[in-house]
C-alpha cells in the first residue's frame, strides 16, 4: 500500500480515521488508523497493576508489541485494545508514545499553545523526524470531527502510550492533548487511553 493512497487526517479509513504514519526501528512504515471514540476509547484506567517493570513494553514506536506485553504480565488495559472488535478489525492496540505524538501532532484537538517542555514534539520514529513543538506548531486539526468538543475529539487530558519508561517501571510515557505535553506518569495513575491499528505501506 503506498502512502500516495492516504488522504489527510482525520478522513475515515479502514474502521477508524488516518491519523498519520510511522516507521519502526526495522524499517517498515505503517500507516495509523485511531479507532472511533464511542467504542474504542478508554476513559479512565491504570496503565498495569502493581507497578510491574514489563520489559517488552519499552519500544517507543512498535506499539502493537508493548501491548502484547504489557497484556501477558496482567494489563486490563492492554488486554482491552487487544480484545477490540471494530468493523470487521481485530489487531487494535494501544499507541506507542512515537504514534501517540503522531496523533497529536496531526490531530490536536484546540488552539493552544504547545508545551516545549523537554522532548515534546521529538519524534525520530515519524516518518519526517520532527524537531520539538514550538507554541504555534502543530496549529489546531483541520478535521472538523476531531475538533475540540466534535464527535471524535481527544479530550483535554494526559492518555496513555504503550511504552513504559526504559529505567523505572513505575512510569510509563503518556501525552497530554491539552498542549501536547510528553512526559510520564506513574503507572498506577488513571489516564485515558485511545486504541489504534496500523497499515502497512511501502
Amino acid at each position: 500500500m503506498n502512502t500516495e493512497t492516504f488522504e489527510r487526517p482525520g478522513v475515515a479509513r479502514d474502521g477508524g480515521f488516518y491519523a498519520g504514519h510511522i516507521r519502526l526501528d526495522d524499517g517498515q512504515a505503517f500507516a495509523l488508523i485511531v479507532a472511533p471514540k464511542s467504542t474504542g476509547e478508554y476513559k479512565s484506567t491504570i496503565w498495569i497493576p502493581d507497578y510491574k517493570d514489563v520489559p517488552g513494553a519499552k519500544s517507543f514506536n512498535d506499539g502493537l508489541a508493548n501491548t502484547r506485553a504489557m497484556a501477558e504480565e496482567g494489563s486490563e488495559l492492554a488486554q482491552w485494545a487487544l480484545n477490540l472488535r471494530m468493523d470487521g478489525h481485530e489487531d487494535w492496540y494501544i499507541p506507542s508514545m512515537d504514534e501517540l505524538e503522531v496523533i497529536y501532532r496531526n490531530l490536536k484537538p484546540s488552539t493552544e499553545k504547545n508545551s516545549c517542555w523537554a522532548r515534546s514534539g521529538i519524534n525520530l520514529s515519524s516518518i519526517v523526524p520532527s524537531r520539538p513543538y514550538t507554541p504555534e506548531f502543530p496549529l489546531q486539526t483541520q478535521a472538523e470531527l476531531f475538533k475540540s468538543g466534535a464527535e471524535q475529539t481527544f479530550e483535554s487530558s494526559l492518555y496513555w502510550s504503550s511504552s513504559q519508561h526504559i529505567e523505572d517501571g513505575n512510569y510509563a510515557w503518556c501525552q497530554d492533548f491539552y498542549d501536547g505535553y510528553q512526559g510520564y506518569g506513574n503507572t498506577g495513575n488513571e489516564l485515558r487511553a485511545r486504541a489504534v491499528r496500523r497499515l502497512a505501506i511501502l
